[in-house]
């Protein structure tokens, strides 16, 4: 990955000018103004690197890399090869990555999230960043964030940061692949009348529903559009609401003589 190609800068630019250059960049390609998140964690991840002396320095000047030495043209193998492999084959060192978890809320994964979070690193300083959990993210999803890791040896670039997705219990709500699935009720008598419902959308949007008259109870309204985006080809799903009855609860003799007629003239005309 080239670091100064992702910011636009040639390899002799001033630490002004790669600042100048990661905020145009940054505000640019923001996830909260419809920015790509990988986009956004490379733009992040070069200057980080190219912002800090040290390690733009060990980025202008990696170690030189090994090579494998090839056996199999020798029966029995060569001796020497597990050597020879284990000393100039390795990738080139840098400081351990760090796991945190994150706990979000079901509509976060419409939304998407930006999180402030702190943690500690090898020689005890406090690291705090802000991270941009993605829309689509799903339960138990580890999304890294390059460069954000752990920096105790200077010498080599800092690990990465690996954020585990936690996505809490939301009532009345469920997701299934990139639906989401809710349950309105209605008094009984809506589904021979047929109604008009609200439904209030994770993201605080209202949609109206139309009850036709003779719905059967349990039957499953399908909203195109209104479910879950993809955290890939940003697709978003449907949103699923299935109609359930209340039963009025009626103690009134009067009333009750009144429903029991029209129960009658119901079956009649039946």
């Amino acid at each position: 990955m080239d670091y100064y190609s992702i910011l636009g800068v040639n390899r002799n630019a001033t630490p002004e000018e790669i600042k100048k250059a990661y905020r145009k960049l940054a505000m640019q390609h923001h996830p909260d103004r419809g920015g790509d998140h990988n986009k956004f964690a490379q733009i992040n991840s070069a200057y980080d690197v190219l912002s800090n002396s040290d390690k733009k320095n060990a980025y202008d000047n990696p170690q030189p890399k090994g090579f494998n030495f090839n056996s199999s043209n020798f029966q029995g193998g060569n001796p020497f090869a597990d050597m020879f492999n284990s000393h100039f084959s390795q990738r080139t060192p840098r400081n351990r990555d760090i796991t945190l978890a994150a706990n979000i809320e079901l509509k976060d994964v419409i939304t998407g999230k930006s999180l402030i979070v702190q943690y500690q690193l090898s020689k005890g300083q406090l690291e705090t960043v802000t991270v941009d959990i993605p829309k689509g993210a799903r339960h138990g999803d580890t999304i890294r964030y390059q460069g954000l890791g752990d920096d105790a040896d200077r010498r080599f670039p800092r690990g990465d940061l690996h954020i585990k997705v936690r996505i809490g219990k939301t009532k009345n709500w469920d997701i299934d692949n990139n639906n989401l699935i809710t349950k309105k009720s209605i008094n009984l008598f809506d589904f021979v009348l047929g109604c008009v419902i609200i439904i209030e959308t994770l993201d605080n949007r209202s949609l109206e529903l139309k009850i036709p008259k003779g719905t059967k109870p349990g039957t499953v309204f399908n909203i195109s559009g209104y479910g879950v985006p993809d955290i890939n080809t940003g697709r978003i799903g449907n949103l699923y609401v299935g109609i359930e009855a209340i039963v009025p609860k009626i103690n009134d003799a009067v009333l009750l003589n009144k429903i029991e007629q029209l129960k009658n003239e119901i079956n009649k005309a039946q």
